[in-house]
């Protein structure tokens, strides 16, 4: 092994004798010199094993710790630790439609879509030729994971919990927002799942 001058320099640093210490790292690294016995350092310092300076050595030998790290454990919590009162209940739920910057968010009911939009002309020939049909896919889109539509989910389906699985995709919300200058206004936006 090679002069191991940062084992030195750390010898010296924690009150070795500068002599002892070139002596002790000259062909060994602090781990090293650590497994060595009391006889091994007395004779490669130099020192009489019942000296006091060897027993200072050997003091500041044994209070480094080792390099090797042990391995940082998980703390996981189990279930049964976790109290009841620490799960949050639907109830206690952030509600972002309870929100005062959150406009008024309503799920229009299938039967009212029609008349709803109306007004912009959205009734389109139906792609057989017989009769028409509402081309929902125009308005703008708001997604089926936006937090507003999912409180207007999670209220449904506590009043009914008979849906169908993917009842919400293709329904039509009505927004309203109020405004000092221009009052109320209404929009309608498409539930759609992605963009």
């Amino acid at each position: 092994m090679v002069v191991k001058s940062s084992t030195k320099k750390r010898l010296v640093e924690l009150g070795v004798q500068e002599e002892h210490a070139h002596k002790l790292a000259d062909d060994a690294n602090m781990d090293a010199i650590k497994q060595m016995s009391v006889e091994q350092v007395a004779k490669k310092v130099g020192i009489d094993t019942d000296s006091a300076e060897l027993e200072k050595i050997m003091g500041i030998i044994r209070e480094q710790g080792t390099r090797k790290r042990t391995r940082s454990r998980r703390i996981t919590i189990s279930q049964k630790a976790i109290d009841d009162d620490d799960i949050p209940t639907g109830s206690d739920r952030f509600n972002a439609l309870n929100h005062e910057l959150v406009p008024h968010h309503e799920l229009l009911p299938s039967e009212e879509e029609a008349t709803a939009l109306a007004p912009w002309k959205l009734e389109m020939p139906d792609i057989s030729g017989e009769g028409t049909r509402l081309a929902k896919e125009l308005l703008p889109k708001i997604l089926i994971t936006d937090p507003a539509v999912q409180a207007l989910k999670e209220m449904e389906e506590t009043a009914n919990d008979e849906l169908p699985a993917g009842w919400l995709t293709n329904r039509v919300v009505r927004v309203q927002r109020y405004s000092r200058s221009s009052g109320t206004t209404t929009a309608y936006r498409l539930i759609v799942e992605e963009n």
